[in-house]
């Protein structure tokens, strides 16, 4: 199951915030699908540490999509 989640157009640190929301409630088999302004590096850092499964594609318009398996 995917669970849909527009950051875009939030200023740091909201869109890190929110996504750190979602994942504390993100189960396994579930998928946050995250959309972005910019390519959240300190982020896939945090989700490496802890384990997380993640893929990101940077569209031509520019968003950036990120993909976010549950623990």
């Amino acid at each position: 199951m995917s669970i849909p989640l527009d950051v875009r157009g939030l200023e740091p640190p909201q869109p890190f915030e929110c996504i750190m929301e979602q994942l504390a409630d993100l189960k396994a088999g579930q998928t946050l699908e995250v959309l972005l302004d910019r390519t959240p590096w300190p982020l896939f850092r945090i989700l490496e540490r802890d384990g997380h499964t993640h893929r990101h594609v940077v569209e031509q318009d520019g968003t950036v999509h990120v993909w976010i398996e549950g623990l």
